[in-house]
């Protein structure tokens, strides 16, 4: 098994309704995500997935939050714009995007250098 990752960022604000904290209150970070595929077999020129093509992927579906406030664009008008639910929805977003014999493993979302979540889809 191959894992292939690309990482793209964008800027947007936030904030976090009924958290009781200074994160309540409307702020902003440049948020880094990390698209992570994995691949059972190599192509005939040895490459598991473009990392060209998975770049392209990713910034077309992150593209339309760069310099938004994310509580005002769906799903995040209706949940929170937690960095877990922000991952869960990217990954939603990018699964229909690959061919089938391509599986996306993971979303990270970094919301600063020393803290991300990661939505990885398994059991629960």
């Amino acid at each position: 098994m191959y894992l292939v990752s690309v990482e793209k960022s964008f800027d947007a604000a936030h904030y976090i309704r009924g958290y009781g904290g200074r994160c309540e209150k409307l702020h902003g970070h440049r948020f880094k995500v990390v698209a992570r595929l994995a691949i059972a077999k190599l192509n005939k020129i040895g490459l598991a997935f473009d990392f060209a093509e998975l770049k392209k992927v990713l910034s077309e579906v992150i593209s339309k939050y760069d310099h938004q406030c994310l509580n005002d664009l769906p799903p995040f008008n209706r949940v929170n714009p937690s960095s877990e639910n922000i991952a869960t929805e990217i990954y939603e977003e990018l699964v229909p995007l690959f061919p089938s014999a391509v599986k996306l493993d993971s979303v990270e979302v970094w919301e600063s250098p020393e803290a991300c979540a990661i939505y990885k889809p398994g059991k629960e």
